[in-house]
């Protein structure tokens, strides 16, 4: 369970357009009025996990779950990479912007593709591999859900607490180092636990 949890905070928590959106009501003192926004953001999170979470309990052949769990492996890395060699450049807009409602964290995280960085691998791969069923998606989805509205929320706040100072680039790509060393640490569990392991276990004479 701990390597659903730490992927999801690796990917959702570094900096992308959404939660660099929350950081900017921070900076404008808007945390308050876009608390709409940041629930919209968990709705759709919500929405995905529980979508891709039931097509891929129909989806997904238990005998080829190690061979999807590698591909998912490699394509958590492929964006630990990402994050790890991303550019983050904050623009400061003027402190009258628009109020973001609810509908624009909604649809906005549906459209986003970080999202799907997000939901793929934990509701194809993930909830499948540690029994995650029926009523107990919706529950995890709920939770994981929380967790998505707490990302540009906390984001949201920190600008408002910090101000200015944390505008500063380096800041951001320290965060970022830290989330793709979690991502990677995350990516090696999954290939010990749900990919060497039940080949050597099913399969022994490849090892061999």
């Amino acid at each position: 369970m701990s390597e659903i949890f730490a992927y999801a905070i690796g990917v959702m928590y570094t900096p992308g357009p959404i939660n660099l959106l929350g950081l900017h009501s921070g900076l404008n003192r808007k945390t308050r009025s876009h608390l709409g926004f940041f629930i919209g953001v968990g709705t759709a999170m919500f929405i995905l996990f529980v979508f891709l979470g039931y097509v891929g309990l129909q989806v997904i052949n238990p005998q080829v779950l190690p061979f999807v769990s590698l591909a998912g492996c490699a394509y958590i890395l492929y964006i630990a990479w990402k994050v790890a060699n991303a550019n983050v450049e904050l623009t400061q807009s003027h402190s009258n912007s628009a109020t973001l409602r609810f509908r624009d964290g909604l649809f906005m995280q549906l459209l986003n593709p970080k999202a799907l960085l997000a939901t793929l691998p934990i509701s194809t791969i993930q909830f499948p591999s540690v029994g995650i069923t029926g009523v107990a998606i919706v529950l995890w989805s709920s939770v994981l859900a929380i967790l998505a509205f707490g990302a540009p929320t906390g984001y949201s706040l920190a600008g408002l607490v910090l101000g200015k100072r944390i505008s500063k680039p380096s800041y951001f790509k320290t965060f970022n180092l830290l989330m793709a060393a979690l991502l990677v640490y995350v990516s090696l569990t999954i290939g010990y636990e749900h990919v060497i392991t039940p080949l050597v276990k099913y399969t022994p004479e490849l090892f061999t």
